[in-house]
């Protein structure tokens, strides 16, 4: 079995990921930090040195990678991954079952807010007004590819425990 979780930056992907590895004895990958140890630097840098452009081809090409192995993983994917090119459409072909982590965009904001040195994208959104607007924008953009997964979690400000409680309840 395979779980791939989608969502926006800051939506859980990776917290509730780790959980539920563990409870189900699965291995968890995180998509970003496979990318960084496949890049040998961190995504702000390959932003930073060589742009979005690459990025996203080198993001495409692990995510093959990651779609033709690694059987009992979660794989937290990154918030833009399923949103290029045809991955929505790889992932929704690969053998697995692809999770959509929905946060509101209050709720994004709050938690992105003091995460934007880290998050390329949200670098330069410098009073919450901006950044709500800006994530808004991008979520709106997004969604047509997030709302393809086979499950849709909506988060509304539950503990982390009963998020992964409605998870095990939809996947197991």
């Amino acid at each position: 079995m395979k779980i791939y979780l989608i969502g926006y930056m800051g939506s859980g992907k990776s917290t509730l990921g780790k959980i539920l590895a563990q409870e189900q004895e699965m291995n968890f990958i995180d998509f970003d930090h496979f990318l960084e140890d496949k890049e040998g630097k961190s995504i702000a840098k390959i932003f930073e040195e060589r742009g979005e452009i690459y990025f996203r081809k080198k993001e495409s090409e692990y995510l093959n990678e990651l779609l033709q192995g690694y059987d009992n993983t979660i794989i937290s994917l990154g918030g833009g991954t399923p949103c290029y090119g045809d991955a929505m459409e790889r992932i929704k072909a690969a053998e697995g079952t692809s999770v959509y982590i929905n946060v509101g965009v209050a709720e994004l904001t709050q938690r992105l807010w003091s995460q934007r040195d880290h998050r390329p994208v949200l670098k330069h959104q410098d009073t919450p007004e901006k950044l709500e607007e800006f994530i808004r924008k991008h979520l709106f953009e997004r969604s047509y590819y997030y709302n393809q997964a086979a499950v849709k979690l909506m988060v509304k400000g539950e503990p982390v425990g009963e998020l992964v409680a409605q998870l095990q309840q939809k996947l197991f």
